[in-house]
């Protein structure tokens, strides 16, 4: 007799028609995949082992038989996505962004380690921070998780200019030269502007600093060329998820372009250690055939859809500023990538207008802003594009679209203009 199950049914079905077809979508590390990336996600890869890497005719690389066909799909993903980004390395074993940058970590740092990185405030992932992996690994005992104090963990953020959305690049000079850190953590959560890696890669090469730049924001950009990429730049390791800008599986992805042998054998394999058997066993095989068709999706479509992508988050910054709600780093024209910081202080914080927007079917996350002290009472919201500009919006939509969100901020309802509005937007279309 089968299990029942109708009720799970329903509520999955209540999510795909509520974030599917009635929501507007502006989490900026969201996306939605496309058919294809989905329907090929269900295969009888699931809960099947294959840890290592692929085997080839030489040799035996695997752990368990029966791989013959997973080590088709993953040696043609590292392929590809290594054409598609032009560098020399890729591991696509990891699950998440934040999972290669717990791979690096592990493989390539120790305890008692220095690091540099951006800060929460400044718009640092939580994972470079004390609490994340980066202070936890790097903490021997007798150390703390927390800044200012004689026993702090060598952990560092990187000197800011006064707008707070740059890196001020003499004093991160000035900073490297003090406490001379083993790695630096570049790339951001709340990510508006590129660091500098083009700046700083020559003193960190001089002093054999590697640069661990986390794009799992703007790979799709990066991808796209709407992006600097930090590998061409003196990055070391390239990670990513690949369920953001770049719209594939809930991945991630490990990419390098070190081609010297010593620097293969020190960063590449510190690396590849660090994803197995450092941070995972199986990596969820069943994904990877979908992670092979975004790949194959982003070098038809990606230089159009991440060109879109910045276009409409541009928009969507006018209009919010036009209707009287600021949106931060104007002076700099709001944003460099595919999302905006918006300042929602003067209207209740960003807790309270994020919820309110979520009552009106329009989804986004309160986020800190530079100065904010708490990060469940930010002053801040964060709004990103990628999604809805796979359902086919253009400039003139999130134009229309700052103005249904000025008129929440204020407090008015737009529930149904919200859902009138996203019936234009049911299918999915790169540009």
């Amino acid at each position: 007799m089968p299990i029942y199950i109708d009720d799970i049914k329903e509520i999955v079905e209540k999510q795909n028609k509520w974030r599917g077809t009635e929501c507007i979508n502006l989490i900026a590390s969201e996306n939605t995949p496309s058919k294809a990336v989905r329907e090929i996600q269900v295969n009888d890869f699931m809960g099947r082992y294959a840890e290592g890497h692929p085997n080839t005719p030489e040799k035996m690389n695997r752990y368990y038989q029966g791989t013959k066909y997973i080590d088709e799909i993953e040696t043609m993903a590292e392929k590809e996505i290594k054409e598609l980004f032009g560098c020399a390395h890729a591991d696509v074993r990891p699950y998440s962004g934040n999972n290669a940058n717990t791979a690096i970590a592990l493989g390539y740092l120790r305890g008692g380690d220095t690091v540099i990185a951006n800060s929460t405030d400044a718009g640092g992932h939580i994972s470079h921070n004390y609490f994340g992996v980066m202070g936890r690994r790097i903490q021997i005992r007798g150390q703390v998780l927390k800044p200012g104090k004689e026993n702090s963990v060598k952990l560092f953020f990187f000197p800011l200019t006064e707008d707070k959305y740059h890196i001020d690049v003499q004093k991160t000079i000035d900073l490297i030269e003090q406490v001379e850190p083993k790695m630096i953590v570049m790339g951001k959560s709340l990510y508006l502007f590129p660091d500098p890696v083009k700046e700083l890669a020559p003193i960190c090469k001089e002093k054999k600093i590697p640069i661990l730049y986390d794009g799992a924001h703007v790979l799709g950009l990066i991808a796209g060329g709407q992006f600097h990429n930090p590998l061409e730049e003196g990055a070391t390791w390239l990670t990513g998820s690949t369920h953001k800008t770049f719209p594939g599986p809930q991945r991630g992805v490990i990419l390098s372009n070190v081609t010297d042998e010593k620097e293969v054998k020190k960063y590449w394999n510190a690396a590849d250690r660090g994803v197995f058997p450092g941070t995972s066993s199986n990596h969820h095989l069943y994904s990877l055939p979908a992670l092979l068709v975004a790949i194959r999706e982003m070098k038809e479509y990606g230089k159009e859809y991440a060109a879109q992508i910045c276009k409409n988050i541009i928009a969507l910054a006018k209009s919010l500023d036009a209707n009287g709600i600021p949106v931060e780093a104007k002076e700099f024209g709001y944003t460099k990538s595919h999302q905006i910081a918006v300042n929602v202080s003067a209207f209740g914080g960003g807790q309270a207008v994020a919820k309110f927007l979520e009552e009106n079917d329009i989804i986004c996350n309160y986020n800190m802003l530079p100065g904010d002290t708490n990060p469940m009472n930010p002053s801040g919201l964060r709004l990103g594009a990628a999604e809805m500009t796979r359902f086919g919006m253009k400039e003139k939509d999130f134009e229309y679209l700052g103005e249904l969100m000025a008129d929440a901020i204020k407090g008015k309802k737009v529930k149904e203009a919200v859902n009138k509005f996203r019936k234009n937007f049911l299918e999915q279309v790169y540009v």
